[in-house]
């Protein structure tokens, strides 16, 4: 069924374009963090090719796509590229690196659940993938940066949440056979929102129950 409705076209430019945005994120992170151009590539590649490597590895697409396509491992260079030379100002820059993330996890929560599902994987498994897809990416960014992932920072506003409800979109639209490439740009859509608003509100998950703590919130830089 999916094999219709996506053609390899189609899956191929819906990975390119959160390929795209993901390298976006992770060049404006290496810039805030005062990189060379090397480190601006390297923090790119790894932020965009990153979740899509562990997704193929466990469902066993071998080689993974991002070492038979040149068009992925180009794709994050062109970005990181534009990123030197266009970057905006510095005091924008989280916001850029915040905007940028949020497509990313929009578009690649929904490519992971979806290949996931095509590789035979059940609908739980498939949005679990399209999570880890979704977020595999952001976190070696962060460790690479010398940060603590946003993913299990709890001072962060909500990141894995709106990758989960997209992801959630898309295996319910499978069950339901509604999956199409509208219904996924919903799916996409509602992530990509969750995450906005999560960040312009400071919605975030709640910790231990009765929890006493005398850690105090560090404010982000930028």
């Amino acid at each position: 069924m999916l094999q219709q409705l996506f053609t390899p076209s189609v899956q191929h430019t819906l990975d390119l374009i959160g390929i795209f945005v993901f390298a976006i994120s992770g060049a404006l992170l290496a810039v805030r963090k005062n990189f060379d151009i090397f480190g601006i590539a390297v923090l790119a590649e790894v932020t965009a090719l990153g979740g899509g490597l562990i997704r193929d590895l466990i469902i066993g697409a071998v080689p993974p796509a991002a070492f038979t396509d040149l068009g992925y491992f180009l794709t994050p260079l062109v970005a990181a590229v534009l990123v030197f030379f266009l970057h905006p100002q510095v005091q924008r820059i989280q916001t850029g690196v915040n905007v940028f993330d949020a497509a990313g996890l929009g578009l690649f929560c929904v490519a992971g659940t979806t290949k996931a599902y095509e590789y035979g994987l059940g609908l739980t498994a498939s949005a679990t993938l399209g999570l880890a897809t979704a977020v595999g990416g952001g976190v070696l960014r962060d460790i690479i940066a010398n940060e603590v992932p946003s993913l299990v920072r709890w001072d962060r506003d909500l990141y894995a949440v709106p990758a989960i409800v997209g992801s959630a979109i898309v295996a319910l639209c499978i069950r339901f056979q509604a999956l199409n490439p509208g219904t996924s740009a919903v799916a996409a859509l509602v992530a990509f929102a969750v995450r906005l608003l999560a960040l312009r509100y400071h919605w975030r998950a709640p910790r231990a129950w009765n929890r006493r703590s005398s850690a105090v919130e560090v404010p982000e830089e930028g």
